[in-house]
């Protein structure tokens, strides 16, 4: 354990005494979070919809049917509410509609016929923009004089605030770079300097050497998650925190650790930093596009949707969203838990092996 803590203190003091590296953690947990999530929106696009049509009528599957693609995807319908909700729960659409028992009796007679709406209002952009189209073609319909009362409900974020989202985003993207490029540099830049093989001759075995300084760096990447909920998602953005804070930070830390293999393997297979920082961005690129954070899952292509299964970023933003937004309890965090240790175990023994072989 002596020799463990020895170079898990060394490479803490190291990133330390480098002020220019830690101006840019700070920064980027900080400045780049803030900036995301005052700049950036994004639009929705292959929407997935349900519907509960209690009346049984004609009317309502009119509605519906203007719900088309490129903006929407085939409406599902459900047999009832409960049904529906746990579809919006689940993901398994954004937006639900609901046609009372008595609305073609209530449209047809001029009354106030009313329809219900359920929006997931995580991705608050997407929300904001269905509801624009929602209303463009119900107030079409309102043209023809008869009384339709719309009551729309915002599901998780009700303000359609999309900093709440986006820091977040931000936040994940910035875990996922800072992790691969700092956990490779601290074995590249051993390569870089000539030092390799005095650090073989140390009276510590390599695997040691390997975990204290992985560990090393998911503890600052740690510090500066904390750094940035603190300051930034609450601080400035005041995001809502529904669920339980520390199982964020342990899905973090396995989140970390998962792309910690990642940066393993490409530590051993890169001479300098320079290649260290171009394969991280090959690698960190598809990573993010496959995590539903800009796009959701259920606008992918099918093969698409199958990649995500196996990237562990898919797993770390649904379940931030899901502590943050859903105020999930512990149970339903289980599946997001279960595939960022999977995934985590097995990415972080292929790259402890690959970087083993060095020693």
């Amino acid at each position: 354990m002596k020799g463990f803590w020895a170079v898990f203190k060394k490479e803490i003091l190291l990133f330390l005494r480098n002020i220019g590296l830690v101006f840019f953690v700070l920064y980027m947990f900080t400045f780049d979070i803030y900036t995301a999530g005052k700049g950036i929106e994004i639009k929705p696009q292959n929407v997935s919809i349900g519907y509960v049509n209690r009346s049984g009528s004609v009317i309502p599957e009119k509605i519906i049917s203007h719900f088309h693609q490129p903006e929407f995807q085939k409406p599902k319908m459900f047999l009832n509410e409960k049904d529906l909700k746990r579809a919006i729960f689940n993901r398994r659409i954004m937006v639900g509609i609901i046609f009372d028992k008595n609305f073609e009796k209530d449209f047809v007679s001029h009354k106030t016929a009313q329809i219900n709406v359920l929006i997931d209002a995580t991705a608050s952009a997407q929300a904001q923009v269905t509801l624009i189209y929602l209303n463009q073609i119900l107030y079409a319909m309102l043209n023809t004089k008869m009384p339709l009362n719309v009551k729309i409900h915002k599901l998780f974020n009700q303000n359609s605030n999309s900093e709440w989202f986006m820091s977040l985003s931000e936040l994940m993207s910035v875990i996922t770079m800072l992790a691969l490029i700092l956990i490779a540099v601290v074995f590249v830049k051993e390569k870089e300097a000539g030092t390799w093989d005095i650090m073989l001759l140390m009276p510590v075995s390599g695997n040691v050497i390997i975990l204290a300084k992985v560990l090393s760096q998911i503890a600052l990447l740690m510090v500066g998650i904390v750094i940035s909920v603190g300051i930034v998602v609450f601080g400035i953005f005041d995001v809502p925190i529904n669920g339980n804070l520390l199982a964020f930070f342990v899905l973090s830390f396995f989140f970390a650790l998962s792309l910690g293999g990642i940066a393993l393997v490409i530590a051993a297979y890169s001479n300098s930093v320079m290649q260290v920082s171009q394969v991280s961005m090959l690698v960190m690129l598809p990573l993010l596009f496959l995590s539903g954070a800009w796009t959701p899952i259920n606008s992918m292509n099918q093969f698409l949707q199958t990649l995500t299964i196996f990237s562990p970023v898919r797993y770390f933003i649904e379940g931030t969203e899901s502590i943050f937004f859903r105020g999930t309890d512990f149970i339903n965090l289980l599946p997001y838990f279960a595939g960022e240790i999977i995934i985590g175990v097995v990415l972080f023994y292929i790259g402890f092996k690959k970087m083993g072989r060095l020693f």
